[in-house]
């Protein structure tokens, strides 16, 4: 992707890409900055038995917010219940009171006044308008012309903005929208730049599409409208929703929607963790995610979520900093050969050598190392003999085990 700096004002540059969109980047980054709106609180709830409480979403808010460094979280959906209306109130009230009153969002209906009012009710400043992003949605769905339907939308809109909320909108579907009613797409769009809504999202419902098919609608929309910002709202049901988000990026998407754990309904959305690293370590630009923070938000929603996070998940899965084969102890132990990027450390986290039938001489120096034991040649020996004989017997060892080991044999 080609930049050209067109432009310095007080330390931040305008640059022009691709597709001739202009973005403004922060000194800090020396790049453009992509956003994180993180959904966890919405979209991630809607994962089969997950319900969060209001205090239990007041604590995931906060931590996203101070310590994770998301740019912004969309909390609740207007009208759910009560028990909602709690849990906005409790959130908006912490966010008044500091710095982050503008990065709470809520998702609203076209229906008039009254998700406009819920959300205003609530504390809110910011709603999330759900507009139908397909013809097909539109007109099954809501049983509605998309000529009705585009006047509820501004409707709902005008009257937004006569309460003070700010405004953006998810075009819902709109992934089979680019792929079968494009004019559809095109025209909807077109009515919410005039309308002036902040940033449009573009959702993959049901994560349908394939990284050239992401990549080529996102340049379709900034080609038409230049100086938009869009997101992408990726979903996970082929598995590819981190891909598409890299996608979107290089494409020209402003900001990518995650969930921490992937939690959402059917496979769940794009991975936060997965997200954030691949944007900062496999395109030109930087998120300003604190990496040092993901394991904390991953371990925190799976307690609250009560699903507990699969050990090979990618970044925050418990045993991803693991090596198990002696042949890789080995590489590492001589010249670090196989580390990568990747590092543990980047994450606040350590790298372990596993001990059973798979490990050599490295893997157990490298635990004795950390144990700070000395053994002779000898001693090594029998000691590592003993623990393949234990994996042989389907016996797990683990480090701390290496101790009381090496008094038996």
């Amino acid at each position: 992707m080609q930049f050209t700096v067109v432009s310095v004002v007080n330390y931040s540059q305008l640059v022009k890409f691709d597709g001739g969109v202009f973005f403004s980047y922060d000194k800090k980054y020396c790049m453009k900055k992509i956003e994180i709106m993180d959904t966890t609180l919405r979209d991630g709830e809607q994962a089969e038995g997950v319900n969060f409480n209001s205090r239990q979403k007041l604590a995931i808010a906060k931590l996203l917010l101070t310590e994770v460094k998301v740019d912004r979280i969309e909390v609740a959906s207007a009208r759910v219940s009560k028990g909602e209306e709690k849990s906005v109130k409790k959130i908006t009230s912490w966010a008044k009171n500091g710095k982050f009153y503008d990065k709470v969002e809520v998702l609203g209906l076209v229906d008039g006044k009254i998700s406009v009012d819920w959300i205003v009710s609530c504390g809110g400043k910011v709603m999330n308008l759900l507009c139908k992003g397909s013809k097909i949605h539109c007109v099954k769905q809501l049983g509605k012309t998309p000529k009705e339907h585009f006047g509820d939308i501004a409707e709902a809109i005008n009257y937004a903005k006569k309460r003070r909320l700010k405004l953006n909108a998810y075009l819902e579907d709109w992934s089979q929208g680019m792929r079968d009613s494009k004019s559809y797409v095109m025209e909807l769009v077109s009515l919410l730049r005039k309308l002036s809504v902040e940033r449009i999202m573009l959702p993959d419902t049901l994560g349908i599409l394939t990284p050239d098919q992401t990549s080529g609608y996102i340049k379709e929309m900034i080609d038409k409208f230049p100086g938009v910002k869009f997101d992408f709202h990726g979903h996970n049901d082929y598995g590819l929703a981190t891909a598409n988000a890299l996608a979107a990026v290089n494409a020209g998407a402003r900001g990518i929607h995650t969930t921490v754990n992937s939690l959402g309904e059917r496979t769940g959305n794009g991975s936060f963790a997965e997200a954030v690293v691949v944007i900062n370590d496999k395109t030109p630009f930087k998120c300003g995610v604190d990496e040092k923070k993901l394991m904390k938000i991953a371990n925190l929603v799976s307690k609250f979520s009560g699903r507990k996070t699969p050990e090979n998940e990618p970044i925050v899965g418990g045993s991803v900093f693991t090596q198990t084969a002696g042949i890789h102890a080995d590489g590492d132990m001589k010249a670090k050969l196989y580390e990568t990027k990747l590092s543990p450390e980047r994450f606040g986290r350590i790298r372990k050598y596993a001990l059973g039938k798979l490990s050599g001489k490295a893997s157990l120096e490298m635990n004795l190392r950390k144990l700070k034991i000395v053994l002779d040649r000898e001693q090594k020996e029998k000691l590592l003999q003993k623990i393949v004989d234990m994996g042989d017997r389907g016996k797990k060892v683990a480090a701390e085990d290496l101790p009381f080991l090496i008094k038996v044999v």
